[in-house]
């Protein structure tokens, strides 16, 4: 039986663009991060692993893992039929560089086969006019840059070692909105620092802001990123589940209803996950978010919008 969602899922806008399913594939481009490489640090994010916070595809040219990816799709019953394909370049930083850099990242893009889209991860402090014209350019109709925003807490960004301020992502934001380019931005909840009212503040925040998408996080431990040690010492508490539920649901009546939500909970790799447990359970979280909005006739804009009915029930 399917899902009534209260809230304007990716996998609703897509269907609503092109008429039928339209599957994300994930790749890697062998990007940098000044982060990491001495530019700001050489530690990078303290919540981020050794693939970037990717899954850890490994290199290769973008068709050879493109081919792969989807000869994985194909002999999955569920994705029998399925045409048409979103490449999402995530692990690093992939505006980071020169311009020719990301010139050459998105031609080898467009040259694959099924592709009708594509989503570029980056950071805030990475993005500049000559890419944003650049990035304005891309043939597809169906194009997102994703931004590490994270936080609106400038103490958060630095005790996580973001290198990064809440006024860098909002000119990033502001940038991209200018030239048309549609932005995913990021939102993280349990970090160091902070509670609940704290991410609440920043879905508040980014509701102000011109993002046309958003990704909410709850913040898992990966094997070999800092938080790990902070979390095996007892210096880092993980959300409960019932708690991320509740955040998660409670943010999306602060977001508008034209948002398009990209992801409700984090997606840990195959073999990555420390803790807590239940991160690597997404549909479990999927539900419980489901039901908390439910239970309280919530939806996504209730608190911002303020309409007189759900407007997701239609």
């Amino acid at each position: 039986m399917s899902r009534q969602l209260r809230y304007r899922s990716l996998d609703r806008h897509l269907r609503g663009e092109f008429g039928e399913k339209v599957q994300k594939i994930t790749l890697d481009a062998g990007s940098g991060c000044p982060n990491r490489d001495g530019t700001l640090s050489v530690g990078g994010c303290t919540f981020c692993n050794a693939e970037g916070s990717g899954p850890g595809v490994g290199l290769g040219s973008f068709r050879d893992q493109w081919e792969r990816w989807r000869s994985r799709y194909a002999a999955m019953p569920r994705m029998k039929g399925t045409r048409l394909f979103l490449g999402y370049v995530q692990s690093f930083t992939n505006t980071y560089g020169p311009v020719a850099r990301l010139s050459a990242m998105l031609k080898e893009l467009e040259a694959l086969p099924g592709l009708v889209g594509a989503c570029i991860g980056t950071r805030p402090d990475c993005l500049d006019e000559e890419k944003m014209r650049l990035l304005a350019s891309v043939p597809w109709r169906e194009f997102w840059l994703d931004v590490g925003v994270q936080t609106c807490s400038d103490a958060t960004l630095r005790r996580v070692n973001r290198g990064h301020t809440a006024q860098d992502s909002e000119r990033a934001l502001r940038l991209a909105a200018r030239f048309g380019v549609k932005t995913c931005a990021h939102l993280m909840a349990g970090l160091p620092g902070e509670d609940g009212e704290d991410f609440l503040s920043s879905a508040r925040w980014l509701s102000g802001l011109p993002a046309d998408g958003v990704k909410l996080h709850n913040l898992y431990v990966p094997k070999g990123a800092a938080v790990e040690r902070a979390w095996k010492s007892g210096e880092l508490r993980l959300l409960e589940q019932e708690e991320y539920a509740l955040l998660a649901a409670r943010a999306l009546t602060l977001l508008p209803s034209n948002v398009v939500i990209h992801r409700l909970c984090a997606d840990p790799a195959p073999g990555e996950l420390v803790a807590p447990a239940w991160a690597a359970d997404k549909r479990r979280t999927l539900d419980m978010i489901d039901a908390v909005l439910a239970y309280n006739d919530w939806w996504q804009g209730k608190a911002c919008d303020a309409p007189e009915r759900n407007p997701f029930l239609d």
